[in-house]
């Protein structure tokens, strides 16, 4: 089926797609499990050779792979470093292929061998949002070939464009004709990849509602799943946090970073009381000077949200929040002007964290400000959330730092920075955020099954 893709900067036509339907997904389950024998027969040498390889032939593309992830999804070019952070994952992940992977482990009153390995699911399919869709190829992909898995991945229809020159570059890196099959898929594609009983394991990255359809469809065969989902992100600055940092990172971290189109969104901003007034004006003096304009340009840090009907949606929460009074509207909460599905950039304050505003993912440039006075409120506050993602915590005390960081029930916490996704480190959600992981040992751990094996020694 034919896909008219829409560019959200300008609301045109850009280009149109093959969709996969539930033939087109069979034969890529198929031709990947026939490249997963031929790949786990390789050395373990020569598979972490063709991940280098791999990795070697997207660093020569990053600036094409850039350009595709704006045209997926209109991403300002000055955000679209993801293309790097795909190399960096494939690039650490082939470290993986040729390292041990099991453990011998004592057994008790005897001298026999007991042996804990592990070994690849076999195929593996990886569904990934449109929104970031380079970042958590690199965190699903690397790691599931490292492990030994071949890997039919399934874009958003919303963004196919840098996937689709990624599955072109395995093959001229060498990977075997199949091991990574890209599909782009609307959701009768991906519920077909799902419930195909030829997959091992499923990777996916999106929204709470499409996740539950995911393990609804996953239990027909009890397919295992991995899930890093939505978030409500809370950013706590404290009266001794650099505010000028903190304002910058604030403004980055949430309503600017994708137009606030990113789970990793603080959407959240607890601020302590003594300094609310000066962090928001310095808050606010960030977000005006933002540049909105073309997301080709590289001075534009502001561009549009994914469709048309995303913003009849954001905007119809930010009337419904400031006819309920969930909070004090400061900044923007209108449609910008022109072509294209561009939403000005939005601030309430004073937010009650029991409003929809505060408790519901609006996916959009939305953020919600609110004061604290005391430690044990600002973690209270954070915590009243059903997702559990990301948190901030801006201060320059390192006692506070830590204790805050090990109250806060978040997979991530980050302590004067931005959301730095590394392959080096874990990253998944609590709660309704998700579970498993991506990144680290843990990921790759993800990505295979463990056998036990028991040798009597006589």
């Amino acid at each position: 089926m034919k896909f008219e893709h829409i560019y959200p900067a300008t609301g045109q036509p850009n280009g149109t797609v093959d969709l996969a339907g539930a033939a087109e997904i069979d034969e890529a389950v198929t031709a990947a499990a026939r490249a997963q024998r031929k790949w786990v027969s390789l050395t373990v040498d020569r598979r972490r050779d063709l991940l280098i390889d791999l990795a070697d032939v997207v660093h020569e593309h990053l600036d094409e792979l850039a350009k595709l992830n704006v045209a997926d999804y209109a991403v300002p070019i000055s955000f679209a470093g993801t293309a790097m952070l795909l190399e960096r994952f494939l690039r650490h992940f082939a470290g993986y292929a040729d390292k041990p992977h099991g453990v011998t482990t004592p057994v008790n009153g005897s001298f026999d061998i007991n042996l804990v390995e592990r070994e690849p699911y076999g195929v593996v399919g990886v569904i990934t949002p449109w929104n970031g869709s380079l970042v958590v190829t690199g965190s699903c992909v690397a790691p599931a070939l490292a492990a030994g898995n071949a890997v039919v991945l399934k874009p958003s229809e919303l963004a196919p464009f840098a996937a689709l020159r990624f599955g072109e570059l395995c093959l001229e890196a060498g990977l075997p004709q199949g091991l990574v099959t890209v599909a782009p898929a609307d959701a009768e594609g991906g519920e077909a990849l799902v419930r195909h009983p030829g997959i091992g394991k499923i990777a996916f990255t999106g929204g709470g509602g499409t996740a539950r359809k995911v393990l609804q469809s996953a239990a027909t065969n009890l397919t295992p799943v991995v899930t890093e989902l939505g978030g409500k992100s809370a950013n706590l600055i404290f009266a001794d946090a650099d505010l000028d940092l903190a304002a910058t990172l604030s403004a980055h971290q949430g309503p600017l970073m994708q137009s606030g189109q990113s789970c990793a969104c603080a959407s959240r901003i607890l601020v302590h009381d003594a300094v609310y007034d000066e962090f928001l004006e310095k808050f606010l003096a960030v977000i005006g000077s933002a540049n909105i304009g073309d997301p080709m340009d590289p001075a534009t840090t502001f561009g549009p949200v994914i469709s048309q009907s995303a913003a009849d949606r954001i905007l119809a929460a930010v009337d419904t929040a400031a006819s309920n009074g969930a909070g004090e509207l400061l900044m923007g909460g209108k449609r910008i002007d022109g072509k294209g599905y561009y939403v000005e950039p939005t601030v309430f304050g004073d937010v009650d964290n029991s409003s929809e505003l505060a408790q519901l993912e609006t996916f959009g440039p939305v953020v919600s400000v609110m004061r604290f006075r005391e430690e044990d409120e600002a973690v209270r506050i954070a915590n009243d959330t059903p997702y559990g993602l990301n948190a901030f915590v801006q201060t320059t005390d390192l006692n506070r730092a830590h204790r805050v960081a090990r109250r806060l029930e978040s997979g991530s916490v980050w302590i004067n920075q931005f959301s730095d996704i590394s392959p080096q480190g874990p990253y998944g959600g609590y709660k309704q955020s998700g579970s498993g992981r991506t990144g680290g040992i843990e990921g790759l751990n993800e990505f295979q099954q463990v056998k036990n094996i028991r040798i009597a020694v006589r």
